[in-house]
């Protein structure tokens, strides 16, 4: 093999949220990581919305930040606006969002980047791999050098054969303004990767100034301002607002007589695009009896006067833009500063990954971020945050680290990729996990933080933070318990003004608060004893203990019948074409996919229940045959 030019313990390919957050975590692991990057300055950028967070996503920064990641800090670091999001939907979808300033957090994480110990950042694009048998060992770059590496995990984005539609123009980009990625999908084809298609859009941007904002509905930030990462502080920031809209009949009018001009409709787009981020003409077409749509007008940065329409991706000819746009409240005389496109862009069938997200056939190769087939910077972030810890445990010698989906939205996420792939770019909901109460926006570090406890990347402060809150809490929930209020007349009074039963005999404060109308504020006025330093978020997971326990008991009976079934293993070399009575489809399905649990074979796309109790079956019967051959064997 001819000599590398430069070697590294592992090599990044792209400077996203996903090659960030992978590239971070190996270099404070103490291995040296290189970046390879086609620009060197848009590190960490947001191409589309520039926000952090919401249903689902939310949840996903908090496990990032609980696993060690750098997404949460940078977010509290660098938003404009923060608040919570369904709020009336219960605590397992209650999720925390943030309106990013796109330009000072892609600064912040490239001042980090280039600060790490051990980590080169290079202004070049991988052109093809290089292996030793099935084992990575490099990559040569498209200026021919050739650096060698023993991990290599893929973040490339939109940027494999990546290509831009606006209306009837057509041009070869990873995103706006800067070049795809050719030749690195083309060597993933000759390694015999499956590759398909998939595409996602943007919205226009519009000038600042040239808004009516008087016409609009303010969504104003929440205060006290609550906090992504468990290392940030309390602290407030100046926030500053977003507006709510509606589409017009005009609009509708609009995007109906103009449809044979999107490449949507038109025929010259043939990735499938996300389902659950449509373009604004998907909109109109596939939900007809809807007269209007919500649009959100968003700050993208303090140092720019560009705003970004949320709920506005479209590809249509930019003078039919033009023209939308001026048909929404507020935007009468608006000046647009670029068009929204569509991307089409090559993705890996996740199917083909391990769930560490090490591919199946070349070992130290590792993908994370919408190269699976998914979309989202956190839903990029999250994965390469198993890539990372997996790469680096595998160097290290340490065993691989795999979230279960009663774990994390990342393992749901990551569990759904690589046993079942993808038809369409994957997003995450809370509506995926069966574990939705376990899965709380509040507890991901209680959830996750021990999974790496001992891992070289996790610092201290994150240990020794953990330790104090999960102290806290136990002694919350004891003293909850032990203290009794009287049914006096001032507690009864109290009871009265928030619409509560009142006292006949002594109640343990645990049993008060278990009342739906009852919080930790009614509880101090009733005579309980806080610590005033006790933190806010103490009380508020304490609160959601005692108030769903009983919802949280089902789900945990639940959990461990979950847990059966993934303790039922299944041999990697298994022949299910040889199980007869189980169906076709999943025959050809398990042989393809090679679940390693029941578990996993229960949740593939084809399996049915009858299926898997075959399964089950099969593998007791063979557990029965292990003990009596070796039975045999001793007598």
């Amino acid at each position: 093999m001819a000599p590398f030019e430069a070697a590294y313990d592992v090599i990044v390919v792209g400077g996203g949220h996903a090659g960030c957050e992978a590239a971070l975590l190996v270099a404070r692991s103490g291995l040296r990581v290189c970046i390879l990057t086609l620009n060197a300055e848009s590190i960490a950028q947001m191409p589309c919305n520039p926000s952090i967070g919401g249903p689902g996503k939310g949840h996903l920064v908090r496990e990032i930040d609980a696993l060690g990641g750098e997404m949460a800090r940078n977010t509290d670091e660098t938003y404009l606006q923060v608040r919570y999001l369904n709020t009336r939907k219960g605590p397992s979808a209650r999720a925390l969002r943030a309106q990013s300033d796109k330009i000072e957090y892609s600064k912040a994480m490239t001042r980090k980047v280039r600060a790490a110990t051990g980590l080169t950042l290079a202004e070049e694009g991988a052109a093809d791999l290089i292996l030793d048998g099935s084992r990575i060992r490099g990559v040569t770059t498209l200026a021919g050098r050739r650096l060698g590496c023993q991990a290599l995990i893929i973040t490339s984005g939109t940027f494999l054969n990546g290509r831009i539609h606006i209306g009837d123009r057509s041009y070869p980009a990873g995103r706006h303004g800067e070049a795809p990625s050719v030749d690195l999908s083309q060597a993933l084809v000759r390694l015999g990767f499956q590759m398909q298609r998939l595409k996602t859009g943007t919205p226009p941007r519009v000038h600042r100034d040239s808004i009516d904002f008087g016409a609009m509905q303010v969504q104003e930030g929440i205060e006290p301002q609550p906090k992504f990462s468990y290392l940030s502080r309390p602290s407030s920031r100046p926030q500053y607002p977003c507006h709510l809209i509606h589409t017009t009949a005009e609009t509708k009018r609009i995007v109906v007589e103009s449809l044979a001009r999107s490449p949507l409709y038109s025929g010259a787009i043939e990735g499938i695009g996300p389902r659950y981020c449509p373009s604004i003409e998907d909109k109109f077409v596939k939900f007809p009896d809807r007269e209007s749509h919500q649009i959100y007008i968003e700050p993208e940065s303090l140092g720019s006067n560009q705003l970004y329409v949320q709920g506005f991706s479209t590809c249509m000819p930019e003078e039919v833009q033009l023209e939308m746009l001026r048909s929404l409240p507020g935007l009468e005389d608006v000046r647009m500063l670029r068009p929204g496109y569509a991307v089409e862009y090559d993705a890996l069938n996740p199917i083909q990954l391990e769930p560490t997200l090490e591919s199946r056939t070349v070992k130290g190769l590792y993908f994370a971020g919408q190269v699976n087939g998914t979309s989202g910077y956190e839903e990029a972030a999250g994965q390469a945050m198993v890539a990372a810890i997996n790469a680096v445990a595998g160097l290290m010698g340490r065993p691989p680290v795999v979230l279960g989906r009663d774990e994390a939205y990342i393992g749901v996420m990551v569990d759904d990729l690589t046993s079942k792939g993808v038809t369409e770019p994957y997003r995450v909901f809370t509506s995926r996990s069966e574990y939705r109460l376990l899965l709380r926006h509040d507890n991901a570090d209680r959830r996750l933080t021990h999974r790496v406890r001992d891992m070289p990347h996790l610092g201290g402060e994150r240990r020794r933070l953990l330790d104090s809150k999960k102290r806290l809490i136990l002694e919350q929930l004891e003293k909850l318990q032990q203290a009794l209020l009287p049914p006096s007349e001032s507690v009864n009074q109290i009871l009265k003004s928030r619409g509560s039963a009142p006292l006949a005999v002594r109640r343990s404060a645990s049993e008060l608060l278990r009342r739906p109308e009852l919080d930790y504020q009614a509880l101090i006025e009733m005579g309980y004893c806080v610590d005033p330093t006790l933190p806010i978020e103490v009380m508020e997971e304490v609160t959601l203990e005692v108030k769903y326990a009983g919802y949280i008991r089902k789900q945990t009976r639940h959990l461990e019948e979950f847990q059966r079934l993934e303790q039922l293993s299944l041999p990697v070399d298994m022949d299910y074409t040889k199980i007869s009575a189980m169906s076709h489809e999943a025959r050809v399905k398990l042989q393809e996919l090679r679940p390693r649990s029941v578990g996993q074979a229960s949740r593939i796309t084809g399996v049915r229940m009858s299926d898997v109790s075959l399964l089950i079956g099969w593998v007791r019967r063979h557990a029965r045959d292990v003990i009596a051959r070796q039975q045999s064997s001793t007598e």
